[in-house]
């Protein structure tokens, strides 16, 4: 008995998509806004696609997505902005079968020397 082959994954990864934003808790950051960079890892199936766009995933549209939630509704928390972007990345596009997003915020209001904090997140269709 021979064991199924695994499924084909497609990985297509958008990185360092940078947005002046006004996320954050303190009244200055949502007064002056702040740089904030996300990646978006987009994974779909892969066994048996065409070379043609409809198959794969307009990741021009998926990056304007990213850019409408980062620079849209302001989020005390990174936390939620990387969640509501990948909510509205899977429901916009149901190719995919799962998303990870990186919200980073390199100029963050701590007291020390950092290079970057960020928020990460993955989410996956449930099955049924």
């Amino acid at each position: 008995m021979t064991a199924d082959p695994l499924p084909q994954t497609s990985r297509v990864v958008l990185q360092g998509l940078e947005f002046h934003a006004r996320h954050g808790v303190y009244d200055t950051e949502a007064a002056l806004g702040a740089r904030f960079v996300v990646d978006a890892e987009l994974y779909y199936p892969f066994a048996g696609l065409a070379d043609e766009l409809d198959e794969a995933v307009n990741y021009a549209e998926v990056y304007a997505a990213i850019a409408a939630e980062v620079t849209g509704t302001r989020r005390l928390l990174i936390e939620v902005l990387a969640d509501q972007i990948a909510r509205r990345v899977l429901r916009e596009h149901p190719r995919l079968s799962r998303v990870t997003v990186r919200v980073h915020k390199p100029f963050a209001p701590l007291p020390g020397v950092f290079r970057d904090v960020f928020a990460e997140l993955t989410l996956g269709r449930t099955e049924g």
